[in-house]
């Protein structure tokens, strides 16, 4: 008998709850008419909970989320600083604690332009269109994790803040692979982003990035950038990217810079992964990129398509249901197509729809193609 496969949920904060909460009626619809079968488990997560218990989450669920084949998660943070939840507490039990218990230290974050969405974009059209690049970020070291960290007062009475940007060879090594194994399923390009004018960390992350490439890679077409440059030619010209290999914390600014590409946070979803284990399995956390957004929670208004796309992610990656990914794919493509807008990528003449209106719209799409 094969196990069935478990995915955890983990809503969040903020808005977390109703994206997450859209995208389990999409769960449950790939449930009922696609055969998708996983035990689905939702536990508490985030600021909230820590308010609550005292903790991010309750003695014994990180052993579980290391178990599972796949976490989908919504978003961490709300009134943080209101509630006095101190910046040692939120790396020890937050979000960087669960990517580094899980060592998911690929981050995925594909931007595509959607026709559908070409006048949602701060960018001209003509720049964006046809724009279709991966952002891969490494997610377990540098500047997030660097020791040492933190503020002091010195003996004068100025005070100090400190972090460390730091990598090692392996870790360097470990994410390239990843970039030059995505690139040969794509356009066979990768661009490494650093800053090795002036960061010893960056010329080792160029010369390793290179000598990876030179021993493993040769048909992949390899370049390296400044990560300002960069910054400035993903508004310029972001057709040029295919795979974008950048550290944690370059990665981390110029994938939500490229995410206005697509009109908006709300719609990029992510992928984070670990390495393979004896049998080829990668945990997998998923994640869209935008944050808790306090200002409209719980008021119906926020985005769900970064989490449904995620969810998509999920079934290619973790779940091996390519079909069903494209399927939900198409259904937002779809939705999208007959002008149907959360706010944030809004026009003047858009149909303004709820969270739960535009699951709806998908449910709708998906619906269609069933019959």
């Amino acid at each position: 008998m094969t196990q069935r496969p478990t995915l955890i949920v983990l809503p969040g904060d903020g808005i977390g709850p109703e994206v997450i909460g859209a995208t389990l009626r999409i769960i449950d619809w790939f449930a009922k008419h696609r055969g998708f079968d996983c035990d689905l488990r939702i536990e508490q997560f985030g600021i909230q909970t820590y308010y609550d218990t005292g903790l991010f989450m309750r003695q014994g669920l990180m052993e579980d989320l290391m178990s599972a084949d796949a976490v989908l998660f919504g978003a961490l943070g709300s009134d943080v600083e209101n509630r006095g939840v101190s910046a040692k507490v939120r790396r020890e039990q937050g979000l960087l604690s669960i990517r580094k218990h899980m060592q998911v230290f690929a981050n995925l974050r594909p931007v595509k332009a959607l026709a559908p969405l070409a006048g949602a974009s701060p960018l001209r059209p003509h720049i964006t269109k046809g724009v279709d690049l991966i952002v891969v970020r490494e997610l377990t070291g540098g500047m997030y994790f660097g020791e040492p960290r933190g503020v002091e007062t010195l003996p004068d009475g100025e005070r100090r803040g400190v972090n460390t940007h730091v990598y090692t060879s392996t870790e360097i090594r470990r994410i390239a692979r990843v970039a030059f194994e995505l690139a040969r399923q794509r356009r066979n390009s990768v661009m490494s982003v650093d800053k090795a004018n002036v960061m010893e960390a960056g010329v080792l992350w160029r010369e390793e990035v290179s000598r990876l490439h030179a021993r493993e890679f040769a048909d992949v077409r390899l370049e390296h950038m400044y990560a300002d440059n960069a910054a400035m030619q993903l508004v310029r010209n972001p057709r040029q990217f295919d795979v974008l290999l950048a550290d944690n914390l370059f990665g981390d600014i110029l994938s939500d810079e490229a995410a206005m590409i697509t009109g908006s946070l709300g719609m990029l979803p992510s992928a984070s992964l670990s390495e393979p284990d004896n049998g080829g399995r990668r945990r997998g956390f998923y994640e869209p990129v935008h944050g808790s957004a306090p200002d409209i929670a719980g008021q119906n208004k926020a985005n769900p398509l970064g989490a449904v796309l995620s969810f998509a992610m999920a079934l290619q990656l973790s779940f091996n249901r390519q079909g069903d990914a494209r399927l939900l794919e198409d259904a937002v493509l779809a939705t999208l197509s007959q002008n149907v807008r959360t706010a944030d990528i809004a026009e003047s003449h858009s149909r303004i729809v709820s969270t739960t209106q535009m699951t709806d719209a998908i449910i709708h799409e998906l619906d269609r193609t069933a019959r």
